[in-house]
């Protein structure tokens, strides 16, 4: 109300018959304000607050006019679920009820007021009514074309569209017949994972007029979050962004502890020219959002479904750098999965001393008994095997089991909790319901996921834990199988796995998600496979790979002072892998003065190769 209250004032000296402020006030609150909130209290509180400002701004209290009727202006309604997108709809139907309105908003008389409202409310009713039987939607109690069907009549819709939608997990209403609503109507954006106000952006978007603006503020969950792909997938593909605000910790709303974001979409087609803004620690209340974002915003065009991320000035120039020099690794010709999902590891994974027994009655068994990693032995250029092993029975072998009876009946032994139903199946001592496994078309015997690139684990790879405080890449050998949630590349080497244990790689990798409290990162291979590394000629990734080899043999034998200063070299190398020229230009460079490195080889005993690791570092370590 205020800015075109406001907007109205500056054109006011060009017109014939400038208004006043009240005047200007109450036409634009029957032309151009409307609200709906489910909650009456909101509800109340707006129509007072409206009521309020037309008060203030009156000179002449003799004079002044009766406050305008807001019952069919500010409504209380479920916006999320109205007439259903395909409904006929005929707004000349809605002619009579809007002349209904326009008769009921400066009415005074009560009694003419309300018998007004009693027809109109009834008029809306009879088409609520109506809609609800032909569709298969239940307890429509508003409809946005129907209640204000003059903006449609007029305009085609709204010009803007503003709100601060609630945040509440459609996980609450599972099973209930308002989500089975949400899912028909909210085909672009809803996910059972998510929230309801990714809905909200949707129904917000349907309501605009072509080159309408929407201007929503919400938790910015959806930027990064697996249920936000939908959504971003919404903006990039059916919108045009126009400004995006990330206030990430810093709390917009008193009462509320989540991370918000503005964000300012256009009804049109994408013009791939977002402006991104994060709040950063300069930021206070008292700032100008606006010269603030036309100062520190950064220019978004290849946005997708995949996570969104921003950062200042500063640091998109690091990235853009970094993108420029490398490739992303999803381009490279390697492969990156998750390791093994069973859905129950008791049954699944099982130590040493049990794998034995299983082998001892039946020799066959160890066809499908595999050592396997789990995330916590996973560290920095190493692993910790616990003598832990998996029964590989996985769905894309297609085994039958009867061909391993003493395993099919240690599986038997665990009853329905190895189904893949999904069921109930009893309850635990506190008399909470006990599930099987979710439901999936495996085979109550099989893993949950079908593993078909098995053949993976016999090789080479690179593996890591999913959370971690920092980049925590290893080595496992061939047949070594891993546990999800952690990750592995095949297809990698030494160069790759020294590029990615850098500081520069992680820097980059952590810029692509959210870090959790306490300071871990989840490093999900759709973050690993954005890093954009340089493919180098076999004779430069060398250096890299030998100092890679020195820190792996040095990590085995717990010399942290050697491993450190070698993993300071690979630091260095790195940086100057993307940004040789800032460094030649201040004269610090890295490699031209390591000389040739020498080599170490798997043919060497562990003491040959300590002795030229040792003899490195007393030539190139410097402590002062």
């Amino acid at each position: 109300l205020h800015e075109i209250v406001t907007a109205r004032m500056a054109l006011a000296e060009h017109l014939e018959h400038p208004k006043t402020i009240y005047a200007l006030k109450r036409h634009t609150i029957r032309e151009s304000l409307y609200g709906v909130d489910i909650d009456q209290s909101a509800i109340d509180i707006a129509r007072l607050r409206l009521w309020l400002s037309l008060i203030v701004d009156e000179e002449d209290y003799n004079t002044i006019e009766a406050l305008p009727n807001l019952d069919f202006k500010i409504v209380r309604g479920n916006t999320l679920i109205g007439f259903p997108e395909n409904l006929f709809r005929d707004i000349n139907q809605y002619d009579e009820i809007e002349t209904l309105k326009q008769q009921f908003y400066d009415e005074t008389d009560e009694s003419k007021r309300k018998e007004l409202r009693k027809l109109i409310t009834t008029r809306l009713h009879n088409f609520l009514d109506s809609a609800q039987k032909l569709s298969q939607y239940h307890d429509i109690d508003f409809d946005f074309e129907l209640f204000f069907s003059e903006v449609w009549h007029k305009h085609g819709g709204f010009d803007v569209v503003i709100g601060n939608p609630p945040y509440v997990q459609i996980q609450h209403y599972s099973g209930q017949l308002i989500q089975k609503s949400w899912e028909q109507q909210y085909a672009s954006t809803f996910a059972k994972t998510g929230d309801i106000y990714c809905l909200f952006y949707e129904k917000g978007f349907r309501l605009l007029r072509k080159n309408g603006v929407l201007a929503f503020i919400t938790s910015n969950k959806w930027m990064r979050a697996n249920y936000g792909e939908k959504l971003r997938n919404f903006f990039t593909q059916k919108t045009n962004p126009l400004v995006l605000i990330d206030f990430s910790g810093f709390q917009v709303f008193s009462t509320a502890t989540v991370d918000t974001n503005i964000m300012i979409t256009e009804k049109a087609i994408n013009h791939k020219h977002l402006r991104a803004c994060p709040v950063d620690k300069t930021f206070t209340r008292y700032t100008n959002i606006e010269r603030f974002v036309e100062e520190q915003h950064i220019q978004l065009t290849d946005l997708s479904e995949k996570s969104w991320n921003i950062s200042n000035k500063s640091e998109y120039r690091i990235k853009k750098r970094i993108d420029a020099v490398g490739t992303a690794l999803k381009n490279w010709d390697i492969s990156m999965n998750y390791g093994i999902k069973t859905g129950f590891n008791d049954a699944f994974i099982i130590d040493g001393k049990t794998k034995d027994e299983l082998i001892a009655k039946d020799p066959k068994s160890a066809e499908i008994i595999k050592p396997i990693l789990r995330g916590r032995n996973i560290k920095r250029y190493r692993t910790e095997y616990d003598d832990l092993w998996i029964i590989a029975t996985f769905p894309a072998l297609h085994l039958n089991i009867n061909d391993y009876p003493v395993i099919c009946h240690y599986f038997e032994s665990f009853g329905r909790k190895l189904y893949q139903t999904g069921e109930v199946i009893g309850k635990d001592e506190s008399g909470q319901n006990v599930f099987s496994r979710k439901k999936t078309g495996n085979k109550w015997f099989e893993t949950q996921d079908q593993i078909a690139f098995h053949k993976d684990f016999e090789k080479e790879k690179i593996v890591w834990g999913n959370l971690a405080l920092s980049s925590q890449f290893a080595l496992a050998k061939p047949g070594l199988y891993v546990n999800a949630p952690s990750p592995f590349i095949t297809g990698g080497d030494r160069f790759l796995l020294a590029v990615l244990n850098s500081s520069i790689s992680d820097y980059y990798i952590r810029s692509l998600g959210v870090t959790r409290n306490g300071g871990y990162f989840e490093y999900k291979p759709m973050f690993v496979e954005k890093l954009p590394v340089p493919q180098l000629q076999q004779q430069e990734q060398e250096v890299y790979i030998r100092l890679a080899d020195y820190v792996l043999i040095l990590s085995k034998q717990d010399k942290r002072l050697q491993s450190a200063f070698f993993e300071q070299l690979i630091d260095a190398l790195a940086y100057e892998l993307y940004f040789s020229d800032e460094l030649k230009r201040a004269g610090k460079e890295i490699q031209k003065h390591l000389g040739d490195v020498k080599p170490i080889s798997e043919h060497m005993t562990d003491t040959e190769k300590l002795a030229i690791i040792q003899s490195e570092f007393d030539r190139l370590y410097d402590p002062n």
